[in-house]
């Protein structure tokens, strides 16, 4: 049998009787297939594996422990036939095309009058692949298309119309590479007819939509908020109530200082079932893309997240304790003298980090002391990260001077040999532009 003479279709089997003669593995696969398609199970075979047993046992199947009749395969709508014996299969084979019934020879896929395809599920796509009777090659193709489905490099969005209610997923799109937006978080905007996009995240990824998917711009900057909290909420409620499949496609994580809570809270409090998909934060993401771990051993155990510095009294004022400064640029002059009042040295490190991952990343490094001239000088605009403690002496951007010590990372808090530097220990700043950077790394 030449692949040409195969008419691809599909069998609605629910309720329907069907037959498998065989006992082994691939009789077994074969009868899970069937049932999962809803069909009533019928096994002959003289010996049954476990697996077939245990769906015997459960009621799942009727096992019959004989040997083939040709009166098992009338009343029935398919055949599946896996004795490992090609004279028996060869027989139901004939007796199923004598009552013009489709039947499934394992034993000889040349002259079997059906083929079983290699299958897989993704979402409500049921793929099924055929390779030349290639079971091995079928499963290696299914697999590929299946992963490509899933992570939103093919095409999983419905066309047509559906009674399904609309549904709302948050999708966390991390720092604003596209590359780092969850597998999850891609194939949901991949399904999306309704996009609800915020100005920071990954952007590029929205041309990739198909030309009748509706964006609809929502982004927010400090002090200017054209679409408010409130008109966000009913935008996506009002396009899942009409049965679209809305993303609201965020930058970061929706569930860090991105008011995803109250996005999710207001859409099950109308009835419409929404999906939180995390994302990188950029408060963690963005100090790596320059090197800067909020955490390092010897250097600093725990960090803390805000976004003004109101909120910097309550937060440790230790060099080792990592202080971490979202959407703080404007408030930068404000939030170093807060710090150094509660005791913050003024030589504690700074880092900046100006659109982490996109082309034009900029890393500024200073001291709490000198920072907010340095921004000013700079031009340092948001969206930008500032780290403050002494993690930032790890970044391969500080000044060499900075780096005064090798801390151990085996035995905390332990310097190893000082580094020889040539540079002036008066310097204190540094600005660097990094062009297309991805990942840093000394």
């Amino acid at each position: 049998m030449a692949i040409q003479d195969i008419y691809p279709t599909a069998l609605r089997l629910l309720g329907r009787p069907v037959l498998v003669v065989g006992g082994g593995p691939v009789a077994a696969r074969r009868a899970k297939g069937l049932l999962d398609a809803g069909a009533r199970v019928t096994v002959v075979a003289p010996l049954a594996c476990p697996a077939l047993t245990g769906l015997a046992d459960a009621g799942l199947l009727a096992w019959e422990p004989r040997t083939y009749r040709t009166a098992d395969v009338d009343g029935v709508w398919f055949v599946q036939t896996a004795t490992g014996d090609s004279a028996v299969d060869a027989e139901v084979a004939a007796d199923a095309e004598a009552q013009r019934i489709w039947c499934v020879n394992a034993s000889d896929h040349e002259a079997s009058a059906a083929w079983t395809p290699a299958v897989a599920v993704v979402d409500d796509v049921k793929i099924a692949v055929n390779a030349g009777g290639d079971p091995r090659r079928a499963m290696a193709l299914r697999d590929a298309v299946a992963t490509a489905l899933e992570t939103g490099d093919l095409p999983l969005r419905r066309q047509r119309a559906t009674s399904t209610p609309g549904t709302v997923a948050l999708v966390g799109g991390g720092p604003g590479d596209t590359g780092l937006i969850t597998v999850r978080g891609r194939r949901l905007l991949g399904q999306a007819d309704v996009v609800v996009a915020d100005r920071l995240g990954p952007r590029e990824l929205l041309s990739e939509l198909a030309p009748d998917v509706r964006v609809i711009e929502v982004g927010k900057t400090p002090g200017h908020h054209p679409v408010p909290q409130s008109e966000i909420n009913r935008i996506l409620v009002d396009e899942a109530l009409q049965g679209h499949r809305v993303v609201r496609l965020k930058g970061g994580d929706p569930y860090v200082l991105g008011r995803g809570g109250e996005e999710a809270e207001f859409c099950r409090q109308h009835g419409v079932e929404v999906e939180v998909v995390s994302g990188v934060t950029s408060a963690i993401s963005v100090p790596a893309a320059a090197g800067i771990p909020v955490t390092h051993r010897g250097l600093a155990k725990g960090f803390s997240v805000v976004t003004g510095h109101e909120e910097l009294a309550e937060v440790p004022a230790r060099a080792d304790h990592t202080v971490i400064l979202l959407m703080g640029v404007g408030q930068l002059r404000d939030s170093a003298a807060s710090l150094g009042r509660a005791g913050l040295p003024a030589e504690t490190p700074v880092g900046i980090v100006e659109n982490g991952y996109l082309p034009n990343q900029r890393v500024t490094i200073g001291t709490l002391g000198t920072i907010a001239d340095q921004a000013e000088a700079a031009g340092v605009a948001n969206p930008a990260v500032i780290v403050i403690g002494d993690v930032v002496r790890v970044s391969p951007f500080a000044p060499s001077h900075f780096r005064t010590a090798d801390y151990s990372t085996t035995t905390p808090n332990a310097p190893r040999t000082p580094r020889t530097s040539t540079t002036s220990t008066t310097k204190t700043a540094s600005t660097t532009e990094i062009p297309k950077t991805r990942v840093l790394t000394p």
